[in-house]
């Protein structure tokens, strides 16, 4: 079995009102030297195979039509054997 490990965040550029809200907030509680901050969010698939080409594949597909809106965000993943 495989697991995939996807990281969806919304692309440079793009306004991330989350980000801004928990850089305020860290802020509020002492943490000046904070520059920027991002959310994202990250999934986890077991995958019920051993290909690990093909589960590339599919991890890029499950991507493409419905882990991430491609016009607003990007994403990155790893697969890694369990």
């Amino acid at each position: 079995m495989l697991k995939a490990i996807v990281t969806v965040m919304l692309k440079k550029g793009i306004f991330d009102p989350q980000g801004r809200a928990v850089q305020n907030g860290l802020k509020s509680i002492g943490f000046e030297d904070i520059k920027s901050v991002r959310v994202g969010k990250q999934i986890e698939i077991d995958l019920e195979t051993a290909d690990k080409t093909a589960a590339e594949e599919k991890v890029h597909e499950m991507c493409d039509k419905m882990l991430a809106n491609p016009v607003v965000e990007s994403y990155s993943f790893t697969i890694k054997e369990i």
